[in-house]
Order: C-alpha cells, then structure tokens, then sequence
C-alpha cells in the first residue's frame, strides 16, 4: 500500500503515484471515508464520487468507490467534473463528495478533495484526522450487512445553469474573452458554461490531458500566464481567464495583458455583491490587501478577517452568515453556493461588471490600484516557528497578531509571515505604499529571516 502518513494534508489527500497514493490505499481510505460519513451523517446513504483528467484517476477513484460500497453506501459516479462541479453535485444532491484531483500539481501526482453534504468542509481538524488515524490503524471493512451500488448522473448542464444563475445574462454585452485551461478540467466546464452566454469565447489548450503538454495548470506562476497574456494582445480580448486544473480557481489577465491580483478580484466581486446585497457580511483571508476591507467598507458592508485555507474561511462564513468571501490565492466563495468557491461564478460577475460599466478591466480596477504588494515569497527554513519568534521580538513596539502565523503592522506598510503546511517553508507577503517602499520592507524583513533561519 502507498504511504497514507505523507498524503494526508490540512485540507485533502495529495500524493506520488503510485510511491505515495496507490489503489490499495485509495481504497482504504474509502473506506475511512464512508465511516466518517455514517457517523457525521447518520442518515446518509449515497455519496457522489468525481475525478478530474489525470490518468491515474479513473484506477484510483474506482478502488474508492470499492472502499465505499463495501461500507454499504451508495456512489453517484458524476465521472469527469472540475471540483467546483463536485461541490456543486453534493449541494445539489445533498449528498456528501469527492473528487480525484491533484489541482496545480505536476501531472504526477494526484489526490482526493472530499466534503460532507451540502459541501461542508473536511479539513485536518474536521473529519481528515480521524480518516488518517483510522487508515494508519489498519481498520478493517465493517460488516455493513450489504455492499453499496454505484449509479452514473450526468450534472455537466445543470451546473452550467447554475453557474449561469448568478448574474444577469441579459446585461452581457458581446465581451471576446480568452480563457487558458492548461489542458485541465476548465476544458470540460468553461465551454459549457459560455454557450449560453453571448460573449465571444476561444479556449487554450482545452483538451483534458492530465500531463499538461503545454504549460503546468498553476496559474499562480506568472511563467504560465505567457501563452495567455500573449493571446489577449493577439486578439484584442477584453479579459483573459486562467484556470488551474481542477478549475476551482481562476486568474484574471486585463486588456492589456497585465495579470490582475487575487486582491484586486476580491475587491471587485465583494463590491458587485454588495450591491445586490447592501450591508452584507464580506470575509477575506489575512493575505488580502487592505484594499478588500476598504472596499467592502466604502460599500457599505461589513468585513471578516480570516485564516488563509478553505476550511476556515467556509466555518467562517457559516458564522457570520456572510455572502462572499475572497482569497488572494485565487478562490471565491459564494453563500449561494454552498458557500464552496467557484472561479467561474467569479469569473461571470467580473464579466457581468464589465458589461455594465462598459469600460475597460483595468479602468474598472484603477480605483483599487491602491498599494504595492510582494506576492508571496517562499523561504526554506529549518525551524519555521523559531524564525516567527525571533521576527516577532525584532517589532515587538508594532502592532501584531498571530490569526495565522505573524501579522505585524509597523505603521503605513503591513506583511503577515506564515509557515507552509507542508513543507518547512516560510510564506511571506507584504504591502506598502509603493513599490520602491515594498522592495526595502521585503528586504528588511528577509535579512531578518535569513539572519535567524
């Protein structure tokens, strides 16, 4: 069997295969799975089982589905769906999902992203700590009594449809947008969405093919947004959309071929649901500028500060009952959609604010160009929670919190300094006034990193 102590991670299974996550183990922890669900669900009786464009995941995702039956549920196999498809299959249903997907990662990997019905999250606290413990004690298959069935749905329309709900089809003016799938799972959602929408579409890289023949499905990485930002030049395009490869997140290149920011994204989308929906509850994660709370301010919102991940930001939501909530990573959370994100309902309301508006994208966003961001930079550290203590003591005189990581706000600049959740890596992002006053802070505070790593 693989390696279920490596693949287990704070928000789903992620993993080599078949050096770390094999079809035995696959199985396992469908089994895990299923004994999560009867005793969070008790009522429950079917799962959906879904599976993106990597090779490895037809093999793995039917081993799950054995692990599942065997535990004497049912499966709804919804076959070929981005993640947001699956979330969209357990609120639909009301059922809980997975789905086999590696996103980002390089093509020889893959994984598992599971939920609870109605998309509720599993994260490492909720639900993936007990599947770990209980596939590392070697927990057999109960006696169910019966082995579950497994049914085939087809939901690729009616997920467009609901996608589609979230904006006003008839104020779409006939946008030309280009949308890079990265030959990911946006090949298979994104066509299906626009066909209803009058907007002129041309997709890159569109067929599934989990080895990613033209560029890697990260568009985090600003070397896989060439073939995009080259494209939007190339035709003129009002927008250009990049998705990673499970098409839960999307990226936004203007007409101009510039990149726009996570931030910039959620300061858009929060303000057009606000509008819609004056004085709602907006969340954001701690690595979102200041600009975000800035706007859900000016909009007459009210603004929630989170932890960085899923996990956190879906609890938080619930909480607060609050309508959206935005990650600079590139996820958009929608209280209307189960409160899972959704890069492309994201991406329909940045359309449905370009048609109305009838300017450009970087027009529209030239009122939230307001500070110089860093990016997240990555530094490789032996003690990632000693080096946030001594950062922490070098500005003990500014004001500072530890929501996740350090936040420390010195006066006029601000950065937040987090430990990866995999790796020893420390993840810095800062922000201040201007880029020349950006590149000094991140200097100062990466001396200090580098001095006490």
């Amino acid at each position: 069997m693989g390696d279920p102590a490596a693949v287990f991670k704070a928000y789903d299974v992620r993993g080599l295969v078949p050096e770390e996550l094999d079809v035995d183990l696959a199985r396992s922890i469908g089994g895990a799975y299923a004994r999560l669900v009867r005793a969070e669900e008790s009522e429950t009786t079917r799962v959906a089982v879904a599976r993106d464009m990597r090779s490895s995941g037809e093999d793995l995702s039917a081993a799950f589905t054995d692990g599942v039956t065997a535990q004497g549920l049912d499966v709804v196999d919804i076959g070929l769906a981005s993640t947001d498809m699956l979330y969209f299959a357990s609120g639909h249903l009301g059922v809980p999902g997975a789905v086999f997907t590696a996103s980002h990662n390089p093509a020889g990997y893959n994984g598992i992203k599971m939920c609870l019905s109605c998309a509720r999250p599993i994260g490492i606290d909720t639900g993936l700590g007990v599947m770990r413990d209980d596939v590392l004690g070697g927990v057999g298959v109960a006696d169910a009594g019966r082995t579950g069935s497994v049914t085939t749905v087809e939901l690729l329309d009616e997920f467009a449809m609901h996608v589609r709900s979230f904006v006003d089809v008839s104020v779409l003016r006939p946008l030309r947008v280009v949308a890079d799938t990265a030959n990911g799972m946006g090949g298979l959602v994104v066509p299906a969405v626009f066909e209803a929408l009058p907007v002129e579409l041309e997709v890159l890289f569109p067929e599934l093919d989990g080895t990613f023949p033209n560029h890697p499905a990260d568009p985090l990485q600003p070397a896989n947004l060439i073939d995009l930002r080259d494209r939007v030049l190339a035709t003129g395009a009002d927008v250009g959309l990049a998705f990673d490869g499970d098409a839960d997140r999307v990226f936004l290149v203007d007409e101009r071929a510039q990149p726009v920011s996570g931030t910039l994204t959620t300061a858009l989308v929060a303000r057009s649901v606000l509008r819609r929906e004056p004085g709602a509850v907006i969340v954001h994660n701690l690595i979102c500028g200041n600009v975000v709370p800035e706007v859900i301010a000016e909009s007459g919102g009210r603004a929630v500060r989170t932890r960085v991940g899923h996990s956190f930001i879906k609890a938080v939501m619930a909480d607060e009952e609050a309508a959206f909530g935005g990650e600079h990573s590139g996820h958009y959370y929608f209280r209307d959609n189960w409160r899972a994100d959704s890069g492309l309902i994201a991406a329909l309301i940045v359309l449905e604010e370009l048609s109305t508006t009838g300017g450009t994208l970087s027009n529209l966003l030239e009122p939230f160009d307001r500070y110089a961001a860093s990016g997240e930079i990555n530094t490789r550290v032996g003690d990632p929670a000693a080096v946030i203590d001594r950062v922490a003591q070098h500005y003990a005189g500014s004001p500072q919190d530890r929501l996740d990581g350090l936040t420390v706000e010195p006066g006029g600049w601000w950065f937040n300094l987090r430990p990866s959740n995999t790796e020893p890596l420390l993840r810095l992002n800062l922000e201040a006034a201007d880029s020349e006053s950006c590149a000094t802070r991140v200097a100062e505070v990466r001396a200090l990193i580098d001095a006490t790593a």
